[in-house]
């Protein structure tokens, strides 16, 4: 059985399954890019110097990244769409000035990407997505290398130039300090299954002092399970109302009732609480950082393609879109 995904409200819920690591890959780096490609009735949607990506490989790759079962509007699709081409321009791009570099990733890097994902496919299910996809753990494999490839000659051209100083920290702070008043947080644990009777032997159970994390790790259908089913902290309203009726009445340690809602059953525990705050500078200051880096990375990214895109005999017929 998959994995029962919920978002938090910031992130739009829904009941649908959340794409997984492996759609992941496809939709950002998974694609084959403008390689060389046999005589085709299809059109040319993309030429990038030498290299050409015809209309119905496109089409192919593009439909590899929905979520299966999907019932998108068709402007949505057609946006999707236009970002996905984008996604392969950029990418393709990328790619050539690692290979023009020399990047290169050895086996066991790829062995190991490889089996991060599979850890998102407990008990064969890799093996069966992989299938009802129609896709092979060759070609896994190799978009596995590209990205690395990718990774690896951001990382040299691009990420390692970055710099946040002292004084970019202090005027950000100095400008938003809304942006660090702390609402009361919780961190908590949940265990979800899909029917009442286990979800109450599973309470008895925690009641008589077995371990949550364990209980979470062998039984719970979401993704946090994976790690004892963890969810962070969070304040009230980010997650389902229903969610916060329990949570924020619990105790650190305290251990809920069932509670049902539309993903199935939970069990949840609260962790640790943490109160209101309004955090100085020196708090902040990590956190700070780390925003101001990845804006400077986006903008240097983004920079560093347009300059590659520049430098390149780049053909784009939108209107087959």
């Amino acid at each position: 059985m998959d994995k029962v995904v919920f978002h938090r409200k910031s992130r739009i819920f829904s009941s649908l399954l959340v794409l997984s690591a492996l759609a992941v890959l496809i939709v950002a780096s998974g694609l084959a890019g403008c390689r060389n490609q046999p005589d085709s009735s299809s059109p040319v949607l993309l030429r990038i110097d030498d290299r050409v990506m015809r209309l119905d490989e496109f089409n192919r790759r593009f439909a590899a990244t929905l979520p299966l079962d999907h019932t998108l509007a068709q402007n949505e699709k057609d946006e999707l769409r236009r970002s996905f081409l984008r996604q392969v321009i950029d990418r393709e791009l990328a790619l050539a000035e690692a290979r023009r570099r020399g990047i290169h990733v050895d086996e066991a890097e790829v062995e190991a990407s490889l089996a991060e994902m599979r850890r998102d496919y407990p008990d064969g299910n890799f093996d069966r997505m992989l299938s009802r996809r129609n896709l092979s753990l060759e070609r896994i494999r190799e978009d596995l290398t590209e990205r690395l490839m990718i990774d690896k000659v951001l990382e040299q051209e691009v990420h390692r130039k970055i710099k946040v100083g002292a004084e970019e920290i202090a005027d950000y702070y100095a400008t938003h300090r809304d942006e660090f008043v702390r609402p009361l947080r919780v961190r908590a644990r949940q265990i979800l299954v899909d029917n009442e009777e286990q979800g109450e032997e599973i309470v008895a159970r925690l009641r008589n002092g077995a371990s949550f994390v364990e209980m979470a790790q062998r039984f719970s259908l979401s993704p946090d399970g994976d790690q004892g089913g963890d969810l962070g902290f969070f304040p009230r309203g980010e997650m389902p109302s229903r969610f916060d009726e329990v949570v924020f009445d619990l105790a650190p340690g305290e251990l809920s009732p069932l509670v049902s809602s539309e993903y199935g059953y939970h069990i949840f525990r609260v962790e640790e609480v943490r109160p209101a705050q309004n955090l100085s500078l020196e708090q902040a200051e990590e956190e700070i950082r780390a925003r101001l880096r990845r804006q400077k990375e986006a903008a240097a990214r983004r920079a560093w393609l347009l300059d590659l895109g520049a430098r390149s005999e780049l053909e784009v017929n939108w209107p087959l879109l």
